[in-house]
């Protein structure tokens, strides 16, 4: 394959009892992935990261600090096995762009050479585990907005907000634009609670996530300076192609501090998952000629593309084809 890939790499969400386990039983090279993430962990999340993916419980798997290393590792070694099939190797491999959501914004930076495999497991562990934490401090949830736009999310936001008396519940702000008519806001539970009940009289279906928390929202912050700090000791490299910043929507600049900043912007940040997809599809699809394949696991971000642009069709690689 010399046609060059744009890749998508799936976010938190997409985890599922099972994940990867075909692709290392087919494929040596995404066998070794997860074995370097057994030895990098270690016992850190009570079982071997794989024996997690592969055989769960869903239980521990669900949980923020678990899924997304696992979700991490999966798509890394897909992309390891996409490559050995198409002869690549995948630090070569031809690419367009990469882009992930939320989470998967930091396997799209190793899929384009930002940062090492290894030091990418420590970040997103260390990202989880200060997410779920930060969640557990205050009670708190995200919805699901089903006909929404920007402007009418943050308008019933404010709505709410205006309703609510106790300072301590007054957070609830936009935090992923997934698709045109989906848009999730974030805050507490009271604030969320308040949102289902007013979505109705903004012509808004409402739709309550399992999550553990207000995840892209202010509520974060503890999240933040906890990457932050570690975020100093690790190397970024300048990227091998454009990668997609879920904070800005446009491609990321290729300075490395720069790149840590977005990433620890992207905590209190809304996700524009939308424009990504439209900057890709605009500017970089036709230009380069370029494919995208969305690695595993999960489908979600090709159902994602048919409602950004049904003209663009993403091939998944949730299991071996």
């Amino acid at each position: 394959m010399t046609t060059p890939m744009m890749i998508l790499c799936p976010g938190q969400g997409a985890q599922a009892v099972g994940m990867g386990k075909a692709w290392a039983a087919s494929s040596p090279e995404a066998r070794a992935i997860f074995d370097t993430a057994d030895e990098v962990l270690g016992d850190s999340l009570g079982t071997p990261l794989s024996e997690l993916c592969f055989n769960g419980p869903a239980e521990r798997l669900n949980k923020t600090d678990a899924a997304q290393p696992a979700i991490y590792v999966t798509s890394v070694a897909s992309w390891h096995g996409v490559c050995a099939v198409a002869g690549h190797d995948p630090a070569e491999a031809p690419l367009a762009a990469t882009a992930g959501l939320s989470l998967g914004e930091y396997t799209a930076l190793h899929v384009a050479g930002a940062v090492s495999f290894e030091d990418g497991l420590r970040l997103v562990t260390l990202r989880g585990r200060a997410m779920q934490d930060a969640a557990e401090t205050v009670p708190s949830s995200m919805v699901a907005l089903i006909g929404a736009d920007e402007e009418t999310a943050s308008a019933l936001c404010d709505r709410v907000l205006d309703r609510i008396e106790d300072e301590a519940d007054r957070v609830l702000v936009p935090a992923n634009f997934n698709a045109p008519g989906q848009v999730v806001i974030s805050g507490t539970t009271a604030a969320c609670d308040l949102a289902e009940q007013l979505a109705g009289e903004a012509g808004l279906r409402a739709a309550r996530l399992s999550v553990a928390g207000a995840f892209h929202s202010p509520l974060m912050a503890p999240a933040a300076d906890r990457l932050a700090e570690a975020l100093e000791s690790v190397e970024f490299s300048a990227p091998r192609c454009p990668v997609m910043s879920n904070v800005t929507g446009g491609p990321h600049e290729t300075e490395p501090e720069s790149i840590k900043r977005r990433l620890i912007e992207q905590l209190t940040s809304p996700v524009r998952w939308a424009e990504n997809c439209a900057y890709i599809n605009e500017h970089i699809g036709p230009r380069t000629g370029g494919v995208p394949f969305e690695l595993a696991p999960g489908k979600t971000l090709a159902g994602l593309m048919r409602r950004i642009d049904r003209g663009v069709k993403v091939t998944s690689h949730d299991a071996p084809a």
